[in-house]
């Protein structure tokens, strides 16, 4: 549970009311604010920094502005919600990779919130994750500002996220701790297959696209209107960071790892 002053400062971080009490609307608001102010980034695997799951994640998102992978992101707004009164449980995963392979478990990692009986998939650190809850217990068409979303029971067991009709990734409705995917957090840290280590990347959803940092190369994605830009030098990559992405780094995260797979990280 976090302190009042913290969970106000999370607030503000990503520019949200406070819930009057636990419901779904508040629930909706703050994944929302969240998807708009918090990019979807791996910088830290590039910048020797720890990557925390447990609440000392919290200084990276809600102190200096940044944002992280679904295993930084989630458990931040698991957190919150779990200090606003949610019913919040973890949920591991397996990412579709391009290819058709599905990846290994534990992955990924979500949220599943209760309220009153149903079970809202939240998730903020896909890339393409939806912007708004999704219901568990739904296998019709979700409509999102995102996209069309739509969970399918997989013949294998779990439950399939797809977007569009293309599988993004595969949830095991069996409720985890955070702990729990220490093993995959070391893999992501350490091995030449992990897609985390063959890109440098920082993206952040907004109100009709996307904005995309990809080493020195800037996207921007606005309604049906694209726009590239490449900066010459590093001086104006890192002012790039403070201007779209609100925060300021005092170096460059290293070259990414050449090679190996380019599997499950989804930033388009």
């Amino acid at each position: 549970m976090l302190d009042d002053t913290l969970v106000d400062a999370y607030l503000a971080r990503i520019g949200a009311r406070r819930p009057a009490q636990p419901d779904f609307d508040g629930l909706r608001h703050l994944q929302e604010r969240q998807v708009l102010t918090v990019p979807f980034e791996n910088l830290g695997y590039h910048l020797d920094e720890p990557i925390h799951m447990d609440e000392q994640v919290l200084d990276k998102i809600v102190r200096q502005n940044r944002g992280g992978g679904c295993y930084e992101v989630n458990p931040a707004l698991f957190f919150l919600l779990t200090s606003l009164g949610y019913q919040v449980e973890i949920l591991p995963g397996r990412v579709h990779r391009p290819g058709g392979e599905l990846g290994a478990a534990m992955c990924h990692l979500a949220l599943r919130v209760t309220l009153d009986g149903r079970q809202w998939l939240v998730d903020t650190g896909f890339g393409r994750n939806s912007r708004h809850p999704l219901d568990l217990a739904s296998r019709e068409v979700q409509s999102d500002p995102d996209g069309e979303y739509q969970l399918v029971d997989a013949a294998e067991g779990g439950i399939d996220v797809l977007l569009g009709g293309k599988p993004l990734y595969r949830l095991d409705d069996r409720a985890v701790r955070i702990a729990d995917f220490r093993p995959t957090l070391w893999w992501y840290r350490t091995s030449p297959e992990s897609p985390f280590l063959q890109d440098v990347f920082c993206s952040l959803r907004t109100e009709d696209g996307r904005i995309t940092l990809k080493g020195n190369q800037l996207s921007v994605l606005a309604g049906k209107e694209r726009s590239s830009e490449t900066y010459p030098d590093d001086a104006e990559v890192l002012a790039a960071y403070k201007t779209h992405f609100g925060f300021s780094l005092d170096r460059l995260p290293g070259e990414p790892q050449l090679g190996g797979a380019t599997a499950g990280v989804q930033t388009g």
